[in-house]
């Protein structure tokens, strides 16, 4: 295969620093132990500071938490049972060691040592055979300590020790006298952990503390790599070309810059080279540039093959014997966001992605915290991210209330096609805006990126959730803060960026309130991409009908969860009723479930109200047989959810370019708007998104022009064609049977039938990619339906297991 490889090689500063892929490594995750004790006025930091402690001990895992820790050792109740989650909160103001022994792996003089936490929560002082070796203050990020001088020598103990101080008390002390327009505690906003930790809507306030990511000794030899970091310049999709760069960084010490080391580059798919070389190290840094002919591109899920190759950079010495080697998955693509400032019927904007030129039609959901316990994240990945496949997202956004996914999940994008939409870990306040927190950004930033940024299904940074929304919804009128005077989200993050990934987009906020915006309108109206969320009430009210945004990237409706998950997340007598019927006042655990983030708080969250108010929009009444109100609960999200996913596909490019529904699986056991609940039992919200989210997918749209738009939709590059009939549910008669023919990548309508009088369900079959038949129908008339009905018909469509 030839190859028109274009190669130059300059030094350069080395920016960051990161681990290579492959290292000498010990593992240290395990068994260790806990002592804990309440941080009292002055923390203990140093293992001097314990003298006269009194504490407590516990076996420990690692990785893990430390609320799990007690839980293993039967000092406290399960906090995923009723409202036992609230025992925890005086654990918030206690300090943790974790301490270990090891022994020390061969390695030579020449070598260098680290200590690797993969991720340490949250303020902790790391100390090894008694010297203190580093500290941490970032649950998020990794960090490495040089602990070459201060590890014992080869065969010989070690003991390694972590003081974790308390987040709560620790952020306390940070808080200055700002205005807050914080969503949840102000204490949240100066430590750098998960947001949702301290109470989120869709989370329990649980501020744990412990060694939530594996821990490791890592032995590197004098001549390892910092970095090698692939990445996309120019395509060309017709010619099946494209220009590719490697900056790579290594240690080299002086001694070695006599060009005997050589650094050896390949680039292969399906076992067969597309590149390969070597040259002399003569310098700790270089970039390679080169072309590559016959290209598979790398495409979200739907529009081709989302195809990888092994990118590896060798580090070789003079008789050709591996030092050290990067070995990556990577994907040629480009990515790209076409957006502008406002969208206005006078003033028509823009909010889409491109990948390798080709327009996106975006179909996915927002990715949620796995669990209030990060440590046990990897144990639902696989079952959470295969519910996003079988929905077939093309994009799934990662939201700013969370923690940053290892590469596990950002592997199982780039195998699937999923595009990932990034957000920093910032969400719904003002941050601070000194120094010093700019500073910690930036580190933060530097390290995520530098350590992700290789992944090709990363397709846009985002600042946070919701700060500019923040800022501007509920201000009083006189007081108009300006979101893009914040110095996080408009000058240090892309500040970090523009030096580490400048080859992606980077929107601010989520959503971006523009300078135009702000100058012109300031008005939600005119937001090319928004959150609709609102009132939450009628799924077709205003609101959400009229909405106007391009592109949405929250919208989300409540739902129940099954009645054998609730009697799992409950207690037997809290299940039901669900309130007192003399009093009207919540269950305890209902209210804990929907969420109350602190018991102490005399209100009635409003979910709850919410999920009542639905059903009774829809259906005319609230059923009090439990089972029936779960069944109706689940029908209004399961419509809700639908109606919004085809109101804006059935109009796509026309303009809109997608959407990303709230949200996939549920992080705690809860009442709430995911449409898969934390035992992985879907919704019924579940089977009506996954027929409406197929490559090619037939719908009917409301009445325009007093008839129902018959729509075919084409996510592919390839045009699409074939049969499809309406039939009328209640009477068993064809109101539509034809062919359909639309373009690649394109939007066709059908037909427009006949607008129906009265209520009920037409149901369409119609022809898939590869002759498959599918499945889909539209609700017709106006509410409230009756709920008896509504079951029968949807029975009788025979497309869903209904009781």
């Amino acid at each position: 295969m030839r190859n028109f490889r274009i190669r130059s090689l300059w030094a350069l500063c080395a920016l960051l620093t990161i681990l290579p892929l492959q290292a000498e490594t010990l593992s240290l995750d395990g068994t260790w132990t806990l002592d804990y004790w309440p941080q009292g006025r002055t923390p203990v930091v140093s293992p001097e500071g314990m003298d006269g402690i009194r504490f407590e001990t516990v076996p420990a895992t690692v990785p893990g938490n430390v609320e799990l820790d007690l839980l293993a050792a039967g000092l406290v109740e399960n906090p995923e049972t009723g409202s036992n989650v609230y025992l925890l909160r005086p654990y918030e103001g206690y300090q943790w060691r974790y301490s270990r022994h090891f022994t020390t792996p061969a390695h030579t003089e020449e070598d260098d040592l680290f200590l690797h936490f993969g991720g340490i929560d949250c303020f902790a002082e790391v100390y090894l055979n008694g010297r203190h070796v580093g500290s941490a203050d970032n649950m998020l990020v990794e960090h490495d300590f040089d602990v070459t001088d201060a590890v014992a020598p080869a065969g010989s103990d070690n003991l390694l020790e972590v003081y974790i101080r308390s987040s709560v008390i620790e952020g306390r002390k940070r808080i200055p006298p700002t205005i807050s327009f914080n969503f949840a505690q102000v204490e949240s906003v100066f430590a750098r952990r998960a947001p949702h930790s301290y109470g989120w809507d869709i989370m329990p306030r649980l501020v744990s503390a412990g060694l939530w990511r594996g821990v490791s000794l890592e032995v590197k030899p004098p001549v390892h790599i910092v970095d090698a970091h692939w990445y996309t310049c120019e395509v060309d999709v017709a010619e099946k070309r494209a220009l590719l760069h490697l900056d790579w960084t290594v240690t080299l010490p002086v001694k070695y810059q006599d060009g005997k080391m050589i650094a050896e580059v390949s680039l292969a798919r399906n076992g067969k080279d597309c590149i390969r070389y070597s040259r002399k190290i003569t310098s700790h840094a270089g970039r390679e540039r080169f072309g590559v002919e016959d290209v598979a591109f790398w495409w979200p899920r739907g529009y081709g093959e989302p195809a990888l190759y092994d990118a590896t950079l060798r580090i070789l010495d003079g008789q050709g014997n591996e030092v050290d080697a990067s070995r990556k998955k990577i994907g040629i693509r480009t990515v790209r966001l076409d957006l502008t400032g406002t969208h206005s019927e006078q003033k028509p904007g823009r909010f889409c992605f491109y990948v390798n030129g080709e327009k996106i039609y975006i179909h996915g959901s927002n990715w949620t915290p796995l669990d209030a316990f990060h440590s046990r994240d990897p144990q639902h990945l696989e079952k959470a991210f295969a519910i996003a496949e079988d929905l077939n997202c093309n994009m799934l956004r990662c939201w700013g209330g969370n923690v940053y996914e290892d590469h596990a999940f950002f592997d199982l994008c780039d195998v699937a096609g999923i595009l990932v939409w990034q957000d920093f870990a910032m969400g719904c306040t003002l941050y601070p805006q000194d120094d010093a927190f700019q500073q910690a950004i930036a580190d933060e930033v530097r390290k995520v990126v530098v350590k992700l940024r290789s992944h090709p299904s990363i397709a846009l940074w985002s600042g946070n959730n919701e700060n500019d929304q923040t800022l501007t919804i509920g201000t009083l009128q006189h007081f108009r803060p300006d979101p893009n005077d914040d110095v996080v989200s408009r000058v240090t993050i892309p500040r970090a960026l523009f030096e580490t990934d400048p080859t992606r987009p980077y929107l601010p906020s989520s959503p971006y309130w523009s300078e135009e915006l702000v100058s012109t309108s300031y008005s939600t109206a005119d937001l090319p991409e928004d959150h609709l969320w609102g009132p939450r009430g009628y799924y077709k009210d205003s609101f959400y009908t009229g909405a106007k945004c391009i592109f949405v990237s929250e919208i989300g409706y409540h739902g129940m969860p099954n009645r054998e998950s609730l009697e799992k997340m409950f207690p037997k007598e809290s299940v039901y009723p669900w309130s007192d019927v003399k009093t009207r006042r919540w269950n305890e655990d209902w209210l804990t479930k929907a969420v109350r983030i602190f018991k102490e708080w005399d209100y009635t969250p409003e979910r709850n109200n919410l999920m009542i108010n639905q059903v009774n929009l829809l259906f005319g009444e609230v059923p009090t047989d439990l089972d029936e109100f779960i069944f109706a609960s689940q029908s209004v999200q399961a419509e809700a959810m639908k109606y919004f996913i085809e109101k804006f596909r059935g109009h796509k490019f026309a303009p809109n370019t997608g959407m990303l529904w709230w949200n996939i699986r549920d992080g705690w056991p809860l009442i709430s708007d995911a449409i898969v609940d934390w035992y992985n039992s879907p919704k019924m919200a579940y089977w009506f998104i996954r027929n409406a989210q197929q490559d090619v997918c037939v719908l009917i749209n409301d009445a325009e022009d007093g008839g129902l738009p018959l729509v075919a939709v084409n996510d592919t590059r390839e045009p699409a064609e074939g049969e499809v009939a309406v039939t009328d549910v209640k009477t068993g008669k064809t109101v539509f049977k034809g062919k359909f023919a639309v373009e690649a990548n394109g939007r066709t309508k059908v037909a427009s039938l006949p607008e129906p009088a009265g209520q009920g369900i037409y149901k369409i079959t119609y022809t898939g990619r590869g002759g498959t038949t599918l499945e889909n129908h539209y609700l017709y008339g106006k509410a409230p339906f009756s709920l008896k009905e509504y079951r029968t018909l949807l029975r009788k469509t025979g497309m869903f297991n209904i009781k």
